[in-house]
């Protein structure tokens, strides 16, 4: 029987809606970045999973806040201020430039000075978004499943992030890549990436294992990753949960395909065994001091 709390992410049915939608949350999360002030491994970039859809958490303006949200379940993006003015912008299908235009004349109209450069990131052939009538297509079905999707991986990258006691990221999304995130980290610096610009120097300044929800680009499906950076030796060969994960060679990651774990008797299980497995994986090859860093199912639990 299909669980209803893992709906069906057809990449060719919701590709569209998936294009347009990622110009939207760069333009908002752009406004993000601009006006927050910079977090290690660009921390004060993405979004979070909401009890509605996606949202920026507050964002500094002058002596204000504000703060933008995603809501897949009314289809408006709200923007709130701690001056109490709110305003709300329909989500429909439309055009990245009409998107942008009324963007930036509502967040002005509340006196928010905010200046982002107009280029998309992280996409081929991107367009400026005061120019771009080539995305323009958003089905509400579709952006709500996304969202629904995300509230379940949400909860189970937490409930994973709950047992590990060294550095770890926030369980976040990131707007660029279009992908919900979990980091963990060894303590120990990284040495510098071959090739690496500005963005990546710092996000991977240390060195981590990364696990993540992509709902499609590249791989022709949704999908959960998992890797290490540095990449340890051997990494790539090593025997990983559940038997339907794995590496992608062009990736250089792990993958587990979304539709074979919501059609899992237990999808929460099946995921944690990808996470745990592939952080095994990273960890003792890279030799973490796993016995400092691991939290035993999560030492924090317990009353207060």
């Amino acid at each position: 029987m299909p669980n209803s709390d893992w709906p069906e992410l057809p990449l060719a049915a919701w590709k569209d809606t998936y294009a347009t939608l990622h110009m939207w949350t760069q333009i908002v999360g752009k406004t993000r970045l601009a006006l927050s002030p910079p977090v290690n491994h660009w921390w004060h970039v993405p979004f979070y999973v909401s009890a509605c859809g996606l949202s920026t958490s507050p964002i500094p303006a002058g002596a204000r806040t504000f703060e933008a949200e995603f809501d897949f379940i009314r289809h408006n993006l709200s923007i709130r201020a701690s001056d109490g003015q709110t305003r709300l912008i329909r989500l429909y299908p439309r055009s990245v430039a009409d998107f942008y235009r009324e963007f930036v004349t509502t967040v002005a109209s509340m006196g928010i000075e905010v200046k982002i450069w107009k280029m998309p990131v992280e996409i081929a052939d991107p367009i400026p978004f005061d120019r771009d009538e080539q995305h323009a297509f958003y089905d509400p079905e579709y952006a709500d499943r996304f969202w629904r999707i995300l509230v379940q991986v949400d909860s189970i990258f937490k409930e994973f992030r709950g047992r590990f006691t060294g550095k770890a990221s926030p369980v976040h999304f990131f707007w660029g890549s279009f992908d919900l995130a979990a980091t963990r980290f060894s303590g120990r610096p990284a040495p510098e990436r071959p090739g690496a610009d500005r963005t990546t120097r710092e996000a991977y300044s240390h060195e981590c294992a990364s696990s993540g929800f992509w709902p499609g680009a590249g791989i022709d499906g949704p999908a959960f990753y998992s890797y290490a950076a540095p990449e340890p030796e051997g990494y790539a060969a090593q025997s990983v949960r559940p038997a339907a994960a794995f590496y992608h060679t062009g990736l250089h990651e792990f993958l587990l395909m979304y539709d074979d774990v919501r059609q899992a008797p237990s999808p929460r299980a099946m995921l944690l065994d990808f996470l745990e497995s592939t952080y095994q994986a990273a960890s003792t090859l890279g030799h973490w001091d796993r016995v400092a860093l691991n939290a035993a199912g999560g030492s924090h639990a317990g009353p207060v």
